[in-house]
C-alpha cells in the first residue's frame, strides 16, 4: 500500500513522508477518584497540573509526588467572638479606707456628745465608765435632725470600707451600669450603695481532664490540656459572660478537638509532622484559644498538651501498628546494610582475583552472603 503526500508548489518532495503529531505537547494531572464527578472548575478544589518540569528527551512530564506531608496545624482563620465596645474596663470611685474610717469616728464622736449634752445617756452605760450625765432636759427637732445626719454619715463612712487585696480586683454596678473596677490595695473606701463583684486577677493555671478528640486520621485520643491564664480586663470577665471560667474550659475543649483534628497522631512514614510535636501543637492551640477568649477579657499565657494518648478501645490495635512499623523500619535498615556489605564482598573478591565466577556462580555467592549477613546481624540485634 502506496502513501502519497501532496507537497507545496515549488518543493521537492523527499523521500519519506513526514509525520504530523497529533499531540505536540501535553500535560498530565492526577485525578483523585473522590473529584471525578465534582460540578465545581474553580476554587480550592480545582484541578491543576501536577508537573514541574519535562525530562530531557523522553517527552514524558514527572509527576508530583503522591503522599503530600500533612501541613502543620496553625490557628483558625474563622472570626473571634465579637466584643463589645462598652464593655471596657475604667477605674472605679474609691477613696483611701482611713479617710472614711476617721470621718465615721468623728460622727459618732459627735453623736455622743449630742447625747451627752442632752442627757440622755442610759444610766447603765454611764455607771460603767463611772461617768455622771447631766440631767436630762429633752431633745428637739434640731437635734433629732443633727443625730439623724451624724448616724447617716457614720453608717455611710463606715458601710464602705474594704480590704483591698493583692491580685484581687472589685468590679462596681450600680442599678445594673458599670461604674468601675477597684484594683487598689489595703484599707479602701467604696460607697456602700453600689454592688461590689469580686475577681480574681491573680495567674492561674488548670489542668483539664482528659478530653475526647480525634486526628487527621479519625483516630480517637485522649488529651490533657495545662493552660495558663488569668483575667485582663474585669468587666468583660464579670459582666460579658455568665461564667468566665466555664466559658474557658468549653474554649479549651472546642480548640484542642480542632488542632487536634489537623494532624495524625503518629506517623509511620518518615519527616511527616504528627501531634507529637509538642512544641508546634501548643503554639497553634495557644494562638487560637488566646483569639477566642479576649472577647471575656481573658488572656491565655499558653496551652501546652500535657498527654495525647489513644482511647481506651483503639490504643492495642495502635500500639501494634506501632510496633510493626518501627519493626519494619529496622528491618529495612538492617536489610541496606546487608545488600551494602555483600556488594563490597564480593567487589574485593572479583577485584582482588581471588575468585572467577561466571553470571550463575555470583548470583548464588550472592544469595548465601545475603542469607548468612542478615541472619547473622538480626540475631545480634534481637539477642540482647
Amino acid at each position: 500500500m502506496n502513501t502519497t503526500t501532496s507537497e507545496p508548489d515549488g518543493t521537492v518532495p523527499s523521500d519519506t513522508p513526514r509525520r504530523n503529531f497529533v499531540i505536540a505537547s501535553e500535560t498530565t494531572t492526577e485525578i483523585p477518584v473522590h473529584l471525578l464527578f465534582r460540578d465545581d472548575t474553580g476554587g480550592p478544589h480545582a484541578l491543576r497540573p501536577a508537573v514541574v518540569a519535562r525530562r530531557q528527551g523522553t517527552g514524558e512530564q514527572p509527576k508530583v509526588g503522591r503522599h503530600e506531608a500533612p501541613v502543620p496545624p496553625k490557628s483558625s482563620a474563622r472570626s473571634a467572638p465579637p466584643v463589645d465596645p462598652e464593655l471596657a474596663e475604667r477605674p472605679g470611685p474609691a477613696l483611701s479606707g482611713w479617710t472614711a474610717l476617721v470621718a465615721g469616728a468623728c460622727s459618732l464622736a459627735g453623736i455622743g456628745a449630742v447625747l451627752w449634752g442632752t442627757g440622755a445617756v442610759p444610766d447603765a452605760f454611764a455607771a460603767l465608765f463611772g461617768l455622771t450625765p447631766p440631767a436630762y432636759r429633752g431633745i428637739g427637732i434640731w437635734l433629732w435632725c443633727l443625730l439623724a445626719l451624724g448616724v447617716v454619715l457614720a453608717l455611710f463612712a463606715l458601710g464602705g470600707l474594704v480590704r483591698g487585696q493583692v491580685g484581687q480586683a472589685w468590679v462596681l454596678t450600680l442599678c445594673g451600669d458599670y461604674r468601675g473596677t477597684v484594683r487598689r490595695t489595703g484599707l479602701v473606701w467604696v460607697s456602700p450603695l453600689v454592688l461590689r463583684r469580686r475577681v480574681d486577677v491573680r495567674i492561674r493555671h488548670w489542668r483539664s481532664e482528659p478530653m475526647a478528640a480525634v486526628d487527621a486520621e479519625g483516630t480517637a485520643l485522649r488529651v490533657v490540656v495545662l493552660v495558663v491564664w488569668r483575667v485582663n480586663d474585669t468587666v468583660r470577665a464579670a459582666l460579658g459572660v455568665a461564667n468566665h471560667e466555664s466559658y474557658l474550659r468549653k474554649q479549651v475543649e472546642a480548640a484542642t478537638t480542632r488542632v487536634a483534628s489537623q494532624l495524625p497522631a503518629d506517623a509511620f512514614l518518615p519527616s511527616v509532622p504528627t501531634l507529637r510535636n509538642a512544641e508546634s501543637v501548643g503554639n497553634a492551640l495557644t494562638k487560637t484559644l488566646a483569639a477566642e477568649c479576649a472577647a471575656v477579657g481573658i488572656e491565655v499565657f499558653s496551652a501546652q498538651p500535657v498527654t495525647i494518648e489513644y482511647a481506651p478501645e483503639v490504643a492495642a490495635a495502635m500500639q501494634r501498628r506501632r510496633v510493626a512499623a518501627i519493626d519494619a523500619k529496622h528491618r529495612d535498615s538492617v536489610l541496606t546494610s546487608v545488600v551494602d556489605a555483600v556488594d563490597e564482598t564480593v567487589s574485593r573478591l572479583t577485584a582482588r582475583g581471588l575468585v572467577e565466577l561466571d553470571d550463575y556462580e555470583r548470583r548464588v555467592l550472592v544469595k548465601d552472603l545475603t542469607v548468612a549477613f542478615y541472619t547473622g546481624r538480626a540475631g545480634a540485634v534481637e539477642a540482647p
